[in-house]
């Protein structure tokens, strides 16, 4: 592919993850009001089901297209998943390898999770990792701006 196709690949991609993360940041808000709550009522499932979804959704984003599309732009070898990581740790997007691999270990408990009781859980852990999803997104838009020119997205107005 190209470089100038990369690069378009990158800015599609950037501006996916912006889309993805007001809905997320809506999640999040709805939720932690939720949180406080000593029983969940069924809107109050039905927004952490939101949630749990929007998170793994912009996890896989993040991880397959976003970490991916810098590598292709930086000509990095594809490599391992664990390669990936540490390129992104180097590049700042991410605290550490280990720190991503436990947001996907729990993208991969909200896909495998079928019990439909006692999900509490994996909300309040759902909603604790959430924030790092946005802070990964905000640290690779500041990142691409050195390929990437342009204004920087839109406020959350909600």
């Amino acid at each position: 592919m190209k470089q100038q196709d990369q690069m378009a690949l990158l800015a599609e991609t950037l501006r996916q993850l912006d889309d993805s993360a007001r809905w997320l940041h809506r999640s999040i808000r709805r939720c932690q009001r939720a949180a406080a709550k000593r029983e969940l009522s069924p809107a109050d499932f039905d927004a952490f089901e939101s949630l749990t979804s929007r998170y793994a959704r912009t996890s896989d984003m993040i991880l397959q297209k976003l970490f991916r599309c810098l590598d292709a732009v930086e000509l990095e070898d594809r490599g391992t998943l664990l390669d990936v990581l540490h390129r992104a740790e180097k590049r700042g997007l991410i605290t550490s390898a280990d720190a991503f691999r436990e947001i996907r270990e729990l993208r991969n408990e909200i896909t495998h999770e079928y019990a439909t009781e006692n999900l509490r859980p994996l909300f309040d852990s759902t909603l604790e990792h959430a924030p790092a999803l946005l802070e990964i997104i905000r640290r690779a838009r500041q990142y691409a701006r050195r390929y990437l020119a342009g204004p920087e997205p839109a406020a959350d107005s909600d």
